[in-house]
């Protein structure tokens, strides 16, 4: 796939090599679902490129990992912090709020995110990155 076409559907550079590079070992990627949670996490933070967030995304759906906290998030402790405390914090405080539901933060996560609702929106929205198309 040419780099024109990552750009074209939005994906930058950086994003597009980890793609690629994961597609390289595919193989030995699939052989996460084998394993248990530490050692698929460590293969899957072997890739570079594959941080905390990614790890957990794939911890969740591909492992089903109902423990796996996506932290690095961009609304996540936000929406959960406000949730449960009425205000806006961090991923240390995500971390402290859910501790309690430990095996189970995932999912304590998105029913809380679910049923809670989302901080005030304020300030102006996001431009779209220049490298996208204009017309979909």
């Amino acid at each position: 796939m040419p780099s024109w076409a990552w750009l074209q559907a939005g994906v930058e550079g950086a994003r597009s090599r980890v793609v690629v590079n994961a597609a390289k070992v595919a193989g030995r990627l699939e052989e996460c679902a084998e394993l248990d949670r530490d050692a698929a996490t460590r293969r899957l933070r072997a890739l570079p490129g594959v941080g905390v967030w990614t790890t957990a995304e794939v911890a969740q759906r591909a492992l089903g990992d109902a423990d796996a906290v996506s932290f690095g998030d961009y609304h996540l402790a936000r929406n959960v912090t406000w949730s449960l405390t009425g205000r806006i914090g961090d991923d240390d405080e995500l971390a402290e709020l859910v501790a309690p539901y430990a095996g189970h933060r995932f999912r304590a996560c998105r029913i809380i995110s679910a049923v809670g609702g989302a901080p005030p929106r304020r300030g102006p929205r996001r431009s779209l990155p220049t490298h996208l198309p204009t017309r979909f």
